[in-house]
């Protein structure tokens, strides 16, 4: 990933991504947060209050697509990694909360957020 790339993903984290349906297996395109977190990597996570159509199809097919749209422009190949450890997840939820200046859901999402982490692949 070239440097301005990885600028326009640290200063404005609206992307699209294409996943592949879980049950259609067609492309489905949706915008969404990428967090570019502080002890480096990637990450996205949802709100626990509906569905997430978006979390099933990365779980089914982990293979998806990031469109950088802000900034720069670019399509990036990219892995999703569930992230199931406690410890791993309250670390990367915390940072979200803090950032996002939501920290009174902390324990909600810990519970019950889809949370990935993105791991870009050349």
């Amino acid at each position: 990933m070239d440097e301005a790339v990885r600028a326009a993903l640290a200063a404005n984290r609206i992307v699209d991504i294409t996943t592949t349906g879980k049950k259609s297996g067609l492309p489905r395109r949706k915008e969404i947060w990428l967090w570019t977190l502080e002890q480096g990597g990637y990450a996205i996570s949802g709100r626990p209050d509906r569905p997430r159509d978006w979390f099933a199809n990365l779980l089914a097919h982990p293979e998806f697509t990031v469109h950088v749209k802000n900034g720069a422009q670019a399509d990036l190949r990219a892995r999703a990694l569930p992230v199931p450890d406690p410890a791993e997840r309250r670390r990367i939820i915390e940072e979200i909360a803090r950032r996002s200046d939501q920290q009174h859901f902390i324990e909600d999402r810990l519970a019950r957020s889809p949370l990935v982490r993105v791991e870009f692949v050349e």
